[in-house]
């Protein structure tokens, strides 16, 4: 048996893994396909969750549950998978809020002569759409950290 970065290769995995469900879950349910979801953040399940929960598992598996990398690897999936139902999850749904106001706002008609919609109809023209697919819910980010667990156990530790 040949010893090949067990650990790097089913993270990767994990995450292209996610990924790719994310984006066939995206084409089932708006029938239309989207690089941005194969390659973007948010969505389900989290490839983030995946990728590090599958890299603690596998470190659990060669090292041990009282190992140092081991206790790393579990620092590092719970600030990334809090993360990402925190900070990167209120981002997105700041960023949906924001789109929603200048869609309304583009819809009011152009000299209203109110300080507010000028001030706004001002901004309109320099902003972009944010993206809004930035975080993830709970369910995300645990259906994501079960993909990554799994795969882990899944594949061999020597090929």
């Amino acid at each position: 048996m040949e010893y090949y970065n067990y650990i790097l290769v089913t993270s990767v995995l994990g995450w292209c893994i996610a990924q790719l469900l994310k984006t066939m879950i995206n084409l089932i349910k708006y029938k239309k396909f989207s690089v941005e979801r194969l390659f973007g953040a948010g969505g389900w399940p989290s490839a983030h969750s995946a990728m590090v929960c599958s890299a603690a598992a596998g470190v659990y598996r060669v090292e041990g549950v009282a190992s140092t990398q081991f206790a790393i690897m579990c620092i590092v999936a719970l600030i990334t998978m809090y993360d990402a139902m925190g900070v990167r999850r209120a981002a997105g749904q700041h960023a949906k809020a924001i789109n929603r106001i200048n869609r309304i706002l583009e819809s009011k008609p152009a000299s209203s002569g109110k300080p507010l919609e000028d001030i706004a109809q001002a901004a309109n023209t320099s902003i972009a759409v944010m993206k809004e697919y930035l975080g993830h819910t709970p369910f995300e980010v645990a259906s994501g950290a079960i993909l990554g667990v799994i795969l882990a156990f899944v594949m061999p530790i020597k090929i």
